[in-house]
């Protein structure tokens, strides 16, 4: 008799056990779950120069800027091979790619136009100058930016994302088009721009872009509004109603926590907005540049993923590989406490 309670009593233990695993195991996949997906932003480079990077289980795969000039040499005569070739390099690491699809850029000499959007008369110039900081305590720079306020202009744009989508649509993990922020000179602003035309011309190419895109995820950038300041004018909280309704995801092209401007523009609807949108921050290189107030340090890893994931609330995170913050920061945390992996580290 009393070998038949112990027995049970075993019995017990063991089943206790297993549950205590069982529950664990459980929490561990709740856990990745909630966590991020990591894409390596390249800027422009080709995705083979990277295979070394890529090729680690917490690494979903490469973001790549491809500029509208390169993809369309000449009006009508469409370019994807870089894309295809970065599509193969990748598959064969069995990595995705995240198109960043440009049409502005942030150096004078640049124009990621094609050229007969800035020749042909129809266009009207085909593009505008405007202005940018590149990072805290960094001077001022210019490039241009299409002019997409513009019908004749943004029909080109549109048609070039219908063509990638007949090409790319479920091949590639994702795309995203970049800022939604231009800043111009206020005293001599482009030719026939008004911030309304502008906010409903980046409304109308999101809408072009869920369209075309059935398969793969797609992102548009939003920061800041032109005119607007605090969402004064509504387009901020207009443009996010309009993402989540359409099931478009949303992100940024930079992170500085808890920044004063961001967080009277786009900062406050993303948090309001976790769980209910898909959310897509990129660190990039600007970001290193500037201090948390904190700690009178550049901001750190820590810094980063604690505000994209607690208040922000990102799904994906496109983190640059500038050195030395990629070795020293970034590649330490490839783990499965930070980021979705393939396998538990």
């Amino acid at each position: 008799m009393m070998r038949i309670t112990l027995m049970k009593v075993v019995d017990k233990i063991i089943i206790i056990g297993v549950l205590l695993i069982l529950l664990t195991l459980n929490k561990i996949a709740i856990a990745q779950d909630n966590l991020p997906h990591l894409f390596l932003f390249l800027g422009g480079d080709k995705a083979a120069l990277y295979n070394a990077n890529l090729n680690r289980p917490c690494i979903s795969g490469a973001q790549i800027i491809y500029s509208w000039k390169q993809l369309e040499p000449k009006k009508n005569l469409y370019d994807f091979s870089k894309i295809k070739n970065d599509l193969r390099s990748l598959d064969k690491i069995d990595k995705k790619l995240f198109i960043q699809l440009q049409d502005r850029s942030f150096d004078p000499n640049v124009f990621n136009v094609p050229d007969y959007i800035r020749e042909e008369e129809i266009y009207h110039g085909g593009v505008a100058m405007q202005y940018d900081s590149p990072g805290e305590g960094k001077p001022v720079v210019s490039g241009w930016v299409a002019r997409v306020w513009d019908p004749a202009v943004r029909e080109r744009f549109q048609l070039l994302i219908k063509k990638l989508a007949t090409e790319f649509d479920g091949k590639i993990y994702g795309i995203n088009l970049p800022e939604t922020a231009v800043d111009f000179d206020q005293q001599d602003p482009p030719k026939d721009f008004t911030p309304d035309k502008y906010f409903y011309a980046e409304l109308e190419n999101i809408s072009v872009l869920r369209e075309a895109f059935h398969k793969s995820t797609v992102v548009q950038y939003v920061n800041f509004f032109p005119g607007e300041w605090n969402n004064d004018h509504f387009y901020m909280s207009r443009f996010f109603d309009y993402a989540r309704t359409h099931h478009i995801g949303l992100g940024g092209p930079d992170v500085v926590p808890y920044k004063k401007a961001q967080m009277a523009n786009s900062y406050p609807f993303f948090h309001q907005l976790k769980g209910n949108l898909l959310i897509s921050m990129a660190i990039q290189e600007p970001d290193y540049t500037y201090i948390n107030p904190q700690t009178g340090k550049p901001y750190t890893f820590s810094d980063f993923y604690r505000f994209t994931q607690y208040y922000l609330g990102a799904n994906i995170l496109f983190w640059n590989v500038q050195e030395p913050f990629y070795s020293n920061q970034l590649c330490p945390k490839l783990t499965s406490e930070h980021f979705k992996c393939r396998e538990l580290n």
